[in-house]
């Protein structure tokens, strides 16, 4: 059985309207958002800043490891300086992470004493960016994932 050129003709264009229908709903599809299961694995971070009143302002700087579990636990191993005062930083705290890439987390840096940030996931997962919520600190915090592109 032969087609017409019309019959061909429309056969093309209902293929072409149909892939160009499924085409949004695919890609919609592929980006479901993010979870705490997002921030997964362990990142090289650095904090850069200054402490504010009623602390003793000054500079602060911060680098480490932090690990994040996948199920809202976190940890780091890190070294700070503070006005020239070098001290290990280690700390354990949790994260929360919303849907739309954002969250939040808390470190235990003393007994009693937390620090609160807001974060953003960047890179599919690879990399974050931070921002101290406390009112005692002005400090920015980044890091990207030690292994990208592998399950750990």
């Amino acid at each position: 059985m032969k087609l017409s050129n019309t019959t061909k003709t429309f056969a093309i264009a209902a293929f072409t309207a149909l892939a160009l229908a499924i085409a949004p709903t695919a890609k919609a599809q592929g980006n479901k958002g993010c979870n705490n299961a997002t921030l997964q694995g362990t990142f090289a971070y650095t904090v850069t800043g200054s402490s504010v009143a009623p602390l003793p302002p000054g500079q602060y700087a911060e680098a480490g490891a932090q690990t994040f579990d996948g199920n809202g636990g976190t940890a780091t191993v890190g070294m700070s300086n503070t006005n020239g005062n070098v001290s290990p930083s280690n700390t354990i705290g949790t994260y929360t992470v919303n849907s739309d890439c954002t969250g939040t987390f808390s470190l235990q840096i003393a007994p009693g004493i937390a620090s609160h940030y807001f974060f953003v996931i960047a890179n599919s997962g690879s990399d974050y960016r931070a921002v101290c919520l406390d009112p005692v600190a002005v400090v920015t915090r980044s890091g990207t994932r030690l292994y990208p592109g592998r399950e750990i």
